[in-house]
């Protein structure tokens, strides 16, 4: 059974930094693409980042770009978010998943097949 674990969510000031981690296991975590979703209180879920399975390609929510980065160490099973000049409108509970196959080709939930608990990350101005 595939069980993902996030890590690393917490308080912090506006123009700081998370890293956000998680770890896999369960199936060849190598073979999936990933991705990083996102929700907000009262807000739908939304996209937030995908990494393919080589860490070759990556993808991000306009919002997001340039500020945050989406990598993946396949040895150790663990996606990782790399949040920097973090704004008080990311703060959200932080979901990891797994996709479907090892590519991602949108940016839907649909794509992907198995989530974590979540990690919640807030921002204060």
């Amino acid at each position: 059974q595939v069980q993902l674990v996030e890590s690393g969510g917490g308080l912090v000031q506006a123009g700081g930094s998370l890293r956000l981690s998680c770890a896999a296991s369960g199936r060849s975590f190598s073979s999936y693409a990933m991705g990083w979703f996102r929700q907000a209180p009262g807000k739908e879920r939304e996209f937030v980042a995908a990494i393919n399975w080589n860490g070759g390609s990556t993808r991000y929510l306009d919002s997001v770009k340039g500020r945050f980065t989406i990598s993946r160490d396949n040895a150790k099973n663990t996606v990782y978010l790399q949040m920097n000049s973090l704004k008080p409108e990311d703060t959200a509970v932080y979901y990891c998943a797994e996709g479907r196959r090892s590519y991602y080709s949108g940016t839907s939930g649909r794509e992907y097949e198995y989530w974590g608990q979540g990690t919640q990350v807030t921002v204060s101005s």
